[in-house]
This record gives structure tokens, C-alpha cells and sequence, in this order.
């Protein structure tokens, strides 16, 4: 058995300070111990925690993620079109239910036989967790070197690894006066490119602009190119998760998140994380064209959903719906004026920019242009600050 301040100390001596993740029972005490001793952000899901992680990473934290095996089919999308495109390194700790020798239950089963061979197939170095204090420290070596080459590296953690650690450190629970808002609606709706103009008319150089995989991102990079933008691929559904992970980190910047229904759709976990750490320097801009645009244009179920609704529900501060673009143009200099987690959903026009390119900078570029710019300090965003 592995003293889990043992393998504290060597998270500590690497500089491994921020956590996200979904339990399992293998895990408790390392959870435990993260939420007592570290940051530890609640994942809905294990792709999430991964996208919180990214972000936290982007922002200057040495980030961990902490799952079960079987989350890690969930987790295979961010870490393979999101880690691996964007070289972002993480540190993982994933349990090995249905480890061959153990009786475990039968959900366990085939995902315990394959575990190791699916993070051999997607290039995920790995080791089985030693309880020896020497190996664990050449393991821990090894990982450094994969996670300074900007690649994650992942422990299997076995069943009755950690001695135990009790959650001493409890997260709160906040309850306070929440608003939702509906605007003056439009005909017709403006096209996605026209928000995108009106939200780039407000940039300044302490607001960072992050775009959701597909024809978001592109019109985005085709408008202006600049270090303040991320263009994500792949990842789908991830968005505000990673704008989520930067604002917990760096509170002094703005982050606009620009989401997609149809990825919103695909983890609608993600406005219940948000609500519920609340950072106030996070806009999370919905554009709704009801459909998959960058698949030629299938239909998605997103007429059937309140999105401010749900997004107010989930803890946002403030939820909005419009489609006019001059509430849009007062809804974020309002946000800028006195920033709180804030939700904007809004409706807008199917199909997108004609003959329209995708990025030309690498993701990794764009990646470290955006970290170089986290490291810049500017003065407080509002006089409460």
C-alpha cells in the first residue's frame, strides 16, 4: 500500500497543484486528498475534466485528471483532438476496475482486459502505479519527461493502492439571487458572422475569444487572427470547460466562450460545472443555428431547449436570450463593466461564409501564443476586485 502523502510529496515537488475529476472507488483517498490539500475541480464528465484541465494547463497550472477506466472511452475525444493536437500535457490517475485477478463486476469486464492496449492505441504512455517509494519515484521521472515534452502520461492505479485519506476539506454550496433576461427579438436573425463582428468590435487586449470546433472557429480566424483567439478542433462540446479552467486560474482576464448547440447538446454537464464554480470573468456565448453546420447541415434538437433556462437553473448569475445584435454589443460591455458568470444565448442563422478556409497557424502555435499571453499581468477587471 502507497502512504498517499508520499505520492503527495512528489506532486508537490513537481509542481502538480490543480485536479479534475470523477470519482471511483478506487480513487477516494487520492480524491480526498486533492480536495484537502490541492485544487480539485467536479467533472460531470471524464472528457470534461480533461478540457478543465487543458485550460487550467493554458493558464499556468500543472494539471491532473482522475477517472475510472471506463471513463476513459469519455475521455478519448479531448485527449486525442484536443491534448494531442494542441501538444497540452496532463497527469493522469485512472483506476483498473476489472483488473483480470479481481472479481469485479461485469460492466468491468472487457474494458479491464483492454485498458492498457487503448492508451497504447492513442499514444498515451503509461505505467501501472508502484507502492515502492523508489520506483514510484523513477516512475514519477518518467512522467516529467513526457509531461515537459508537452504529452500526457497516465498511471493505472490498482484496487487498495493509497492508504486512506478522509475528506476533511468539504465544497460549499452557494445560493444567491440569479437573473434571466430576454431581449427584443429580431427578423431576420443575424448570420453568425455578423455576432462574431459584434463581438470583435469590443475586443481589447485583456479578453481572450475562444471558439468551438467548426465553422465558428474558421469565421472567427477569417474576421481577425490575433493571440487573444483560440480556435479549437475536434473536442466537440469542450468549450466553455477550457474557458472554465483558465478563469479559475487567471482572474485577471476576460474569457468569451463561443459555443455551438449542437457541441453544447453533446455536454450539457458542462453548464452545471460552470454554474456551480461561478468564476465571474467567464461570458458563455451560445450561437443557435439549430442545426450541425459543419456537416452539412443536419438538424439538431436544440428548437426544443431553453438554453438561459437551463443555464440558470445550473447557477449562471446571469442568463440572456436575444438574437439583437445591439443587446449582444450592451451585453457584454455590461459583462465587462461588472463581469459575472454569464450566459447568451443566442439564435442566429443557419449556414456560414462563403468559400470559407480554416486556420493557418498549427493549434500547438496558436496554444502557446495564447499562454504567452496568459503570463502578462493587467490591472484588477472591476474596482471590487
Amino acid at each position: 500500500m502507497l502512504d498517499i502523502n508520499q505520492l503527495g510529496a512528489q506532486l508537490r515537488k513537481r509542481g502538480f497543484n490543480f485536479f479534475s475529476g470523477v470519482p471511483c472507488s478506487f480513487l477516494k483517498d487520492l480524491i480526498n486528498y486533492a480536495i484537502n490539500k490541492h485544487e480539485y475541480v467536479i467533472a460531470t464528465n471524464e472528457g470534461e475534466a480533461v478540457a478543465i484541465s487543458a485550460g487550467a494547463y493554458m493558464a499556468g497550472k500543472k494539471s491532473c485528471v482522475v477517472m475510472q477506466n471506463s471513463g476513459l472511452t469519455n475521455a478519448l475525444n479531448p485527449l486525442t483532438s484536443l491534448n494531442y493536437c494542441f501538444r497540452i500535457p496532463v497527469l493522469g490517475f485512472m483506476s483498473w476496475r476489472g483488473e483480470p485477478i479481481l472479481h469485479d463486476e461485469p460492466e468491468h469486464t472487457l474494458m479491464g482486459e483492454i485498458t492498457s492496449q487503448l492508451l497504447e492505441l492513442c499514444r498515451i504512455p503509461h505505467v501501472i502505479l508502484s507502492t515502492d517509494s523508489d520506483e514510484l519515484n523513477r516512475q514519477f521521472d518518467k512522467a516529467e519527461e513526457y509531461i515537459n515534452n508537452n504529452e500526457p502520461f497516465f498511471f493505472i492505479v490498482k484496487k487498495n493502492t493509497f492508504s486512506e485519506e478522509k475528506a476533511v476539506k468539504r465544497l460549499s454550496f452557494k445560493t444567491y439571487e440569479k437573473l434571466i433576461t430576454e431581449g427584443q427579438s429580431v427578423t431576420p436573425e443575424p448570420t453568425r458572422l455578423q455576432v462574431i463582428q459584434k463581438i470583435l468590435a469590443t475586443r481589447d487586449k485583456n479578453t481572450l475569444l475562444l471558439a468551438s470546433t467548426g465553422k465558428g472557429g474558421r469565421e472567427l480566424f477569417e474576421e481577425e487572427d490575433s493571440p487573444n483567439h483560440l480556435y479549437m478542433v475536434g473536442s466537440m462540446g469542450c468549450v466553455s470547460s477550457i474557458g472554465l479552467g483558465i478563469s479559475m486560474v487567471n482572474h485577471r482576464k476576460r474569457i468569451i466562450a463561443l459555443d455551438g448547440d449542437g457541441a453544447l447538446l453533446m455536454r450539457m454537464g458542462s453548464l452545471a460545472t460552470n454554474g456551480y464554480y461561478r468564476p465571474k470573468n467567464l461570458l458563455h456565448v451560445l450561437l443557435d443555428n439549430g442545426s450541425h453546420d459543419s456537416t452539412g447541415g443536419q438538424q439538431t434538437v436544440s428548437h426544443n431547449v431553453g438554453f438561459a433556462k437551463i443555464a440558470h437553473e445550473a447557477g449562471y448569475d446571469q442568463s440572456i436570450v436575444t438574437n439583437n445584435l445591439d443587446d449582444i454589443l450592451q451585453c457584454i460591455q455590461k459583462w465587462k463593466q461588472d463581469p459575472v458568470l454569464t450566459f447568451l444565448h443566442v439564435r442566429i442563422r443557419a449556414g456560414s461564409k462563403a468559400n470559407l478556409g480554416r486556420p493557418t497557424v498549427k493549434p500547438f502555435e496558436v496554444k502557446e501564443r495564447l499562454m504567452s499571453l496568459l503570463k502578462e499581468t493587467y490591472p484588477p477587471l472591476s474596482k471590487n476586485e
